[in-house]
């Protein structure tokens, strides 16, 4: 039994109101958050430095008070840490080698992940301490990008429109991209699991990308990495929640939450959320999806969605989020609204 209102949602207590926590609730529309950043320019290097990381990490919990603390990190820091190049560009975003054959998948160095990855790690010790002795409500959740949304930026060098290069790469060397979806989902597990061991309450699988998929390759590629790490995770890290995050998914999502093996599901912007509550078992928590522009905008039309949609979800497991993270030029005085709306109104 717990007294935290995300992490009992988790295990399958319909509460109201619902706890809420916002995707990228730490970043750049804070103030705060510009002013630690200011110290450090390089992306990775903040990522890995746990003073500044845990200072970020928590900068939301003090102003707004949520229900969970997400880690200040990054999906991309796992293929850095297996030894591919990762650079974070003003105005372009992340640069990454591209991976099209064998020789960039033996590049890979898994023997030196751990390592890499420890700073992060220790970030997620501190993270939780803090939590205990300031914040003891408040959850963590720590996280990492799912094998085919990693895959994509590694395989593309980094964003793409309609990630052609990837989807050519799973039908013209289906073994190739096979073994490198192994290797990052086995990479995967273990770095949620010491993300667990060192503290952390609830583990996130962002699948950002797994919407561009046709049903057969999501299957392979989405869902089926998603059952082995949700396996392998359960085995290591008993009673640990899991959620999952299969953005675009679309009708997918039904398919996705019940064979997965997760706790919960994360709805993105255009998922219907009165769809969802018929279409996914009761039993796995909903999680999301106000529109992050209704943020930006604000007055009578955040007030009026925010409220349908928590009503909408009423009486089942639902934990308010967005439907995607939170955009720069978010007016944090919104933030601090939605908050008081989710809550209380």
């Amino acid at each position: 039994m717990t007294d935290k209102p995300l992490l009992r949602v988790l295990h399958g207590e319909a509460l109201w109101p619902p706890p809420i926590w916002l995707m990228r609730q730490a970043g750049r529309y804070l103030p705060e958050y510009r002013a630690a950043r200011a110290q450090v320019r390089d992306l990775v290097v903040a990522f890995t430095s746990p003073d500044l990381a845990t200072d970020i990490t928590l900068q939301p919990i003090r102003r707004y008070g949520m229900d969970a603390a997400i880690l200040y990190s990054d999906i991309l820091i796992l293929p850095w840490a297996l030894g591919h190049g990762l650079e974070f560009r003003e105005s372009v975003g992340p640069v990454m080698p591209k991976l099209r054959d064998q020789a960039g998948l033996d590049a890979l160095e898994p023997a030196g992940f751990a390592d890499r990855v420890a700073p992060v790690i220790e970030t997620v010790r501190r993270v939780t301490a803090a939590l205990r002795d300031h914040h003891p409500a408040t959850a963590l959740i720590g996280f990492a990008g799912a094998p085919f949304t990693v895959a994509c930026y590694m395989v593309e060098g980094g964003g793409s429109r309609d990630h052609a290069e990837v989807r050519g790469l799973a039908y013209r060397d289906p073994a190739l991209f096979a073994r490198l979806i192994d290797r990052l989902t086995e990479a995967t597990i273990d770095y949620l699991a010491w993300q667990a061991e060192a503290g952390a309450e609830a583990l996130m699988l962002f699948d950002s990308w797994a919407g561009v998929l046709p049903p057969t390759l999501f299957a392979a590629y989405v869902i089926d990495p998603a059952m082995r790490i949700a396996a392998a995770l359960r085995a290591r890290c008993p009673g640990i929640p899991l959620i999952g995050f299969p953005r675009l998914a679309g009708s997918q999502l039904a398919g996705y939450a019940a064979r997965a093996g997760l706790d919960a599901v994360g709805m993105d912007t255009a998922t219907d959320p009165v769809w969802a509550a018929t279409a996914i078992d009761r039993r796995i928590a909903l999680q999301g999806n106000l529109d992050p522009l209704l943020l930006v905008a604000g007055g009578q039309a955040l007030r009026d969605e925010a409220l349908g949609l928590r009503g909408a979800l009423r009486g089942r497991p639902h934990i308010f989020n967005l439907g995607h993270g939170i955009v720069p030029e978010t007016p944090t005085d919104h933030v601090g609204q939605l908050v008081d709306l989710v809550r209380t109104a």
